[in-house]
């Protein structure tokens, strides 16, 4: 199965509305999100391609998941990686009433 075209609908509907919920509720970070693409301003939330990667270690995993969760923080949009509501940060960290409900996985 090629994942492209189903992470590009699921990126593409969620990044509208995210952005939307930006304008209304946070729109002193908006400006983050500001790209040029195609000689116009636009706002992006999501880079346009993915990439992906094979982990075959739990180490790779957790790789993978700090990577995640630096994602904000590199950003811009929060100091520390906690501050981000949308991430798995909590749930990798022991508290599981967090916004973000992962699959229980020994690592």
């Amino acid at each position: 199965m090629n994942l492209g075209p189903v992470i590009g609908k699921i990126k593409g509907q969620s990044g509208r509305k995210i952005i939307t919920a930006w304008k209304k509720y946070h729109p002193g970070k908006l400006s983050r999100l500001a790209i040029i693409r195609d000689g116009k301003p636009r706002y992006a939330f999501w880079q346009r391609r993915c990439y992906d990667h094979n982990c075959r270690t739990v180490e790779a995993v957790r790789e993978k998941i700090n990577y995640c969760h630096m994602n904000p923080v590199k950003a811009g949009m929060v100091s520390d990686p906690a501050d981000w509501p949308w991430s798995s940060y909590y749930w990798y960290h022991g508290k599981r009433d967090s916004i973000v409900v992962i699959d229980d996985i020994e690592l």
